[in-house]
């Protein structure tokens, strides 16, 4: 892991715990490094800087297909390079992770047009298409949705790239967790089910630790997310943030049973600086999405628009789309996602971007 590694060792990053309102200590570091002191810490009451107002990059799908797809990545990628001076082209380890969504299950994954896209794409720019690796929660819900082969054929659209599954739980390191009282690692579908039979008062250490997803920073230059959107009833927008780092970790799950705990933790894990720095950018497509009922797929709430998305703020995209979320729930009939959680704030707050839509600037690529 050389240098990185050494640096994330040594990383200590004091944020404020707003699920408690007492300063906690946000670590990724190693299990063996005792705990840091919480009281009153210098400095952990005050934010972040603000993030700067980073632009969105919006293209406009003239159809769902790959010759769509591939074009308009193509034209964002090539907008972002330029407007930004980073190229995209293979570094030191030669190798991209891609960050995809299958877990609402088929209909309401990250489309395969999309991911072939971002592949081509980086392909064009120098990395092999085995250099291109995708990361997924879930074996059956990756199956499911045409990501892993098929039990019947064998086939898969994505010969030649690796797909890491990560409730194999063979790609975290037990060196590197994000430290927190927070519960085991959660099925976004099935939590409620999953979290029954367990205690609301567990306070045993490996309960503390979410340990981390490595291979999108260590084993790659760069990496990219792809997300899907729903609503979901504990954290709000289910989005850029979240597959990011709750649907990226392990042992994330028990807070359902202390629903303040997940905004935090969502926010907290978005603002290691590791995680941030190989993190080139979020890219959404809008051909489909949910506004009530999610993170379970319901077709009947589900809306679709021709629009791309790309943007290095997180906190910018899931602000769009959740007032894209209420707006639809207005005309409905339905209540607003609640006020009350404030998974975006807690992140704006980090400096992990911006809530402020009205400011947005929104680039058109053609």
């Amino acid at each position: 892991m050389g240098d990185l590694s050494s640096h994330m060792h040594r990383l200590s990053l004091l944020v404020l715990g707003f699920a408690s309102l007492w300063p906690v200590a946000l670590r990724a570091q190693a299990a063996t490094t005792p705990p840091a002191a919480a009281a009153n810490p210098p400095g952990a009451l005050a934010k972040a800087p603000a993030a700067p107002m980073a632009p969105i990059w919006e293209a406009r799908l003239s159809s769902f297909d790959d010759y769509a797809y591939e074009a308009k990545v193509e034209a964002l990628i090539s907008a972002f390079e330029q407007s930004s001076g980073r190229k995209l082209v293979p570094g030191e380890k030669k190798k991209v992770g891609l960050k995809i969504y299958t877990d609402s299950g088929a209909g309401m994954a990250t489309p395969l047009p999309l991911v072939r896209a971002v592949i081509r794409s980086l392909v064009k720019r120098g990395f092999e298409n085995s250099d291109v690796f995708l990361v997924g929660l879930n074996q059956l819900r990756l199956r499911m949705t045409g990501y892993l082969p098929s039990l019947v054929t064998g086939e898969t659209p994505f010969k030649g790239n690796k797909i890491y599954v990560l409730e194999s739980g063979r790609y975290y390191d037990p060196e590197w967790f994000y430290d927190s009282p927070l519960p085991q690692r959660f099925d976004p579908v099935f939590a409620a089910a999953q979290t029954k039979d367990f205690a609301n008062d567990s306070s045993k250490d490996e309960d503390r630790k979410s340990f981390l997803a490595t291979p999108l920073f260590f084993d790659a230059d760069f990496w990219i997310n792809l997300p899907v959107y729903t609503d979901h009833p504990i954290l709000g927008i289910n989005g850029a943030l979240v597959n990011a780092t709750l649907w990226n970790a392990s042992n994330t799950a028990r807070f359902f049973r202390s629903p303040a705990n997940a905004p935090a933790a969502v926010a907290e894990m978005s603002a290691i600086p590791e995680l941030r720095q190989t993190w080139a950018f979020t890219i959404t497509s809008l051909e489909h999405y949910q506004f009530i009922g999610g993170p379970f797929f319901n077709s009947l709430y589900s809306k679709s628009e021709p629009l791309l998305w790309l943007s290095t703020d997180p906190v910018l995209l899931d602000s769009l789309m959740r007032a894209k979320i209420d707006a639809a729930r207005k005309r409905g009939g339905f209540e607003n996602i609640s006020e009350e959680i404030r998974t975006l704030e807690f992140a704006e707050t980090l400096g992990v971007g911006s809530t402020r839509i009205k400011r947005a600037e929104i680039i058109q690529v053609k």
